[in-house]
């Protein structure tokens, strides 16, 4: 059965437009409150990152909630990897984060965790829409929900992040640039880093409900770039709104990415002995991490891009770390989530440990060119199925002679074509991806 209001990560999309809107946060809230209440704690936590909309669809949200019988925790601005932690901790029936992540401040999402910190079964996510169909219909008043806001949230989710960097080691000397994307993680990132020893200089920490994401954060690290150099800083560390994606920088001013940040993680695990099996990316990985893995004779699959099915190839071989090219990285050994703060503080501890410097560390990974272009379309519309689109497709990988990659694929989250060229020769695959994204668009 087809989901008609979840997408891969929740129900998303423009604020005031459904069903980003009051009436159906409600409703939601009613729905899931009355598939969760037939067991367990009876208590839902919510957070929200720090978009202006996190105000109106809290409370609606809260609402629906309490009129489904549940009681509900308000965490305020809080990073989405932290309601999952939360969730586990304060032993809640789910945990709710209203976040549209990297999108523009004008966009707005309610995603849902299941008690044990992970994403909801697909069952779950059914029975809630299968809810929703319902009237809603209130509970007698004895049998209320209550609400309560957890005044500590932030110094707890802290003190977790801190506890992931071994006793032993300390950042005293390291000078860091943290980009906070204006996001969930201004209140938390520099605090971590700083109690942990380092020097910290902050950019994009300044939430005003409308600039997260504004040029900044996990999906344009110009500034952070710009800024590791000017300061000489060691590195830089750049979270997207929500804190579930990363990207770094290092001296020289040179973004890492998540495909390297993986291969770094992953080969610091091997060499202490601690990796058990092997790493999933993405249909979207860079061949570089795939062939740099062989090297290391690391076992190395792909999912279909979206970090629950990483997670979920990861939990069907049993493998414990994984992500995706955009900055989700997954290590099981650490949390049962995508977390950018962690997946950093794990960078750095290999840094420490072999003594390099980040550009050092990223050595052995060398990427192939790889173009993503993204291509507007109405809803509606069904470009892929264009005989002309399929033509050009089948054109250029010919033109490929099985030396790369082309990938097309429709986003999850935005109402967008992706088309992904990978090849050996960066020219050539700017060409093709330009072509092929020129048929998608005139086809839409």
């Amino acid at each position: 059965m087809s989901r008609k209001f979840f997408g891969t990560d929740g129900v998303r999309g423009r604020v005031g437009e459904f069903p980003i809107t009051p009436e159906f946060a409600m409703k939601l809230g009613w729905a899931a409150g009355r598939v969760l209440s037939q067991h367990g704690t009876r208590k839902v936590l919510i957070g929200k990152d720090t978009r202006i909309s996190g105000y109106l669809l809290e409370t609606a949200l809260e609402a629906g909630l309490i009129a489904a019988g549940i009681d509900v925790r308000l965490l305020g601005p809080m990073p989405t990897p932290a309601v999952s932690y939360l969730t586990r901790t304060f032993r809640a029936e789910a945990g709710i984060v209203i976040s549209a992540s990297h999108n523009p401040y004008y966009d707005n999402g309610i995603k849902f965790f299941s008690a044990d910190g992970s994403k909801l079964d697909d069952e779950i996510e059914l029975a809630i829409e299968a809810e929703l169909e319902q009237p809603m219909v209130c509970e007698s008043s004895e049998r209320l929900g209550k609400a309560q806001r957890i005044e500590d949230a932030s110094g707890r989710y802290i003190e977790f992040c801190k506890s992931h960097l071994p006793n032993h080691m300390s950042l005293n000397g390291l000078k860091i640039v943290l980009d906070c994307a204006n996001g969930a993680t201004y209140h938390i990132a520099p605090n971590v880093f700083r109690e942990l020893g380092a020097e910290v200089h902050t950019i994009a920490c300044s939430p005003n409900g409308l600039n997260i994401n504004e040029k900044c954060g996990a999906t344009h690290t110009d500034s952070l770039q710009q800024a590791v150099v000017d300061l000489a800083a060691d590195l830089g560390i750049a979270y997207d709104g929500d804190g579930d994606r990363v990207m770094m920088v290092d001296h020289t001013g040179r973004q890492i990415d998540g495909d390297e940040i993986i291969y770094m993680i992953a080969r610091s695990t091997k060499q202490r002995g601690r990796l058990h099996g092997g790493v999933v990316g993405t249909l979207m990985s860079n061949m570089g991490l795939e062939l740099a893995l062989a090297e290391l004779e690391i076992p190395f699959v792909r999912s279909k891009v979206g970090d629950r099915y990483v997670m979920e190839l990861l939990q069907e071989k049993g493998w414990r770390i994984g992500g995706e090219n955009s900055g989700h990285v997954l290590n099981l050994d650490h949390t049962g989530t995508g977390d950018g703060i962690i997946a950093s503080l794990q960078v750095l501890a290999a840094m420490h440990d072999t003594g390099l410097k980040l550009a050092d560390l990223a050595q052995g990974m060398t990427k192939m060119p790889q173009v993503l272009v993204n291509v507007k379309f109405e809803k509606g519309s069904a470009p892929l199925e264009n005989l002309h689109v399929k033509q050009v497709i089948a054109q250029v990988e010919a033109e490929l002679h099985g030396q790369g990659r082309v990938l097309i694929r429709k986003s999850g989250t935005e109402p967008l074509i992706r088309v992904m060229v990978e090849g050996k020769v960066q020219s050539e695959v700017q060409e093709y991806a330009e072509k092929i994204a020129a048929a998608v668009k005139l086809a839409s």
